[in-house]
């Protein structure tokens, strides 16, 4: 009897000090979880509930019948967005882009030991400082076709031989606004690269120029491999935000001319508080936050595969 008593496992259950640990845990995390409860989770199963009902303010006698996709199918066959989804792609294929490559190239120079370093450095990083509505009014008064610096500096130059109205077609307001978001953003692309560049050990440089490389063989075979990783962060950050871009054309464009720089971020403004349909504007957000997603899970199984090598 002793022996099989002795021999059945005997329970435990939680002591109470392992109960008073996990009902502090608790009572600690409670505050943060009901915050990003109200901040995040309820706004985003609210919005994607709107986006399923037929909620316009311009017609409150009609209340907010339950549409189920229809809001999707009509953003997805609107020409409007389709041609916003164009606009968008260009806008952030040639920002993203030539964001990256001036950004290395920067990134490059400042990392070079010069005299002053730490003050270019400095300067260097006040354009990405400056808020983004303040950067397209500022922006919005180079490009005046009156009194704007950027044509008063070309005309004493001699480049051009008559003052140009910069936002006045879409194709050539769609560059100037891609080139306000380029002097905007990349600074905090360059500085990335930058704090990659310095954890480069200076030995695999000295080896290499010992073997006979080249400044560019160096940076194809040395330089842009061990900085991989840093490049697809900052590509997967800069699409995502290049994206969502509003606050830019908004202040610098408000989508024109003839539409020529409504991208994504503004058509989904223009549908919300223009147009106060709600729902079709909550359907526009949900579609860029599946791409976003798309991309992020691309990107995020991109940079996996390459630490992984």
């Amino acid at each position: 009897m002793a022996s099989t008593a002795l021999s059945k496992p005997q329970k435990r259950g939680i002591s109470r000090r392992r109960r008073e640990e996990i009902l502090l845990t608790i009572l600690l995390m409670a505050p943060a979880v009901l915050i990003i409860a109200v901040v995040t989770v309820y706004p985003f199963l609210r919005s994607f509930w709107i986006s399923l009902i037929g909620w316009n303010l311009t017609r409150p006698q009609e209340g907010h019948p339950f549409l189920g996709l229809e809001n999707y199918r009509f953003i997805l066959t609107d020409p409007l967005f389709l041609d916003s989804v164009r606009i968008t792609l260009i806008f952030v294929i040639a920002a993203v882009t030539i964001e990256i490559t001036l950004a290395i190239g920067i990134a490059l120079l400042l990392n070079r030991p010069f005299r002053g370093r730490w003050l270019v450095r400095m300067l260097a990083l006040l354009p990405w400082a400056i808020p983004s509505v303040v950067n397209g009014i500022m922006w919005k008064w180079i490009l005046n076709p009156s009194y704007g610096s950027l044509n008063g500096l070309l005309y004493s130059l001699g480049i051009i031989d008559r003052y140009i109205v910069w936002l006045g077609s879409p194709d050539l307001a769609l560059a100037m606004v891609t080139i306000a978001d380029i002097w905007k953003e990349t600074p905090f692309i360059m500085l990335l690269f930058l704090a990659a560049l310095q954890t480069i050990p200076h030995e695999l440089y000295e080896a290499a120029r010992v073997d006979g490389s080249s400044p560019v063989q160096s940076f194809f075979h040395i330089t842009l491999p061990l900085i991989r990783p840093t490049l697809f962060v900052a590509v997967a950050l800069r699409t995502i935000w290049a994206l969502k871009s509003f606050d830019l054309i908004y202040t610098l464009t408000a989508g024109g001319p003839s539409n020529g720089t409504a991208v994504l971020g503004y058509y989904t403004y223009v549908k919300s508080f223009v147009s106060l349909q709600l729902g079709r504007g909550a359907a526009v957000a949900y579609i860029m936050t599946f791409a976003v997603l798309l991309l992020v899970i691309f990107y995020q199984r991109a940079l996996y595969r390459e630490v992984k090598y």
